[in-house]
């Protein structure tokens, strides 16, 4: 399973490779066109909107998965392993209950909006750019449910990048 995941990750992170080299070419084009041309898109602002909030929800599928969110584990990381493995698991079900309404209230928003269009992009459905939050918070779902399980079962594989990132930009 973690395996399968582990592909799906990495299929996601191309994806917000894609997604951030279009938001570049976008953006890039939009300013051509507004300052070399002075005839100004009015779609390309709202388009690169959406395409960012994509690539920071894709972006958190991976790096929720490779544990390289901000975390404060100073002193977490100070705590023997019984203590560590309950705090791990505290904090995990934290993450797996948000996913859980990101997921759920995402797919009522998805369904909701699902008719609607964006204002300057008329064939663009309000209900595609919101499908980001149930399928991500899905993904991470997974990813959490699999973390549960491994501390449950007491095979938590903290190496790979599973510790949290410090915030440091020598790593």
């Amino acid at each position: 399973m973690q395996r399968l995941i582990g592909r799906l990750v990495t299929l996601v992170e191309w994806w917000a490779v894609l997604l951030l080299a279009g938001l570049a070419a976008i953006v890039c084009f939009g300013i051509f066109f507004r300052y070399v041309l002075n005839a100004s898109l009015s779609w390309y602002d709202e388009f690169a909107s959406y395409m960012l909030v994509w690539l920071t929800f894709y972006g958190m599928v991976v790096a929720d998965y490779r544990g390289k969110h901000i975390g404060f584990d100073l002193f977490v990381n100070k705590l023997g392993p019984r203590a560590r493995r309950s705090v791990d698991f505290v904090a995990e079900l934290a993450v797996f209950g948000f996913q859980f309404v990101l997921c759920w209230y995402g797919w009522v928003l998805t369904r909701t909006m699902l008719d609607e269009t964006a204002i300057s992009l008329p064939w663009v459905k309000v209900g595609w750019i919101n499908s980001v939050l149930p399928i991500t918070g899905a993904l991470v779902l997974l990813i959490s449910a699999m973390r549960i399980a491994g501390i449950l079962s007491g095979k938590v594989d903290r190496k790979g990048g599973h510790e949290a990132w410090s915030g440091s930009s020598s790593e």
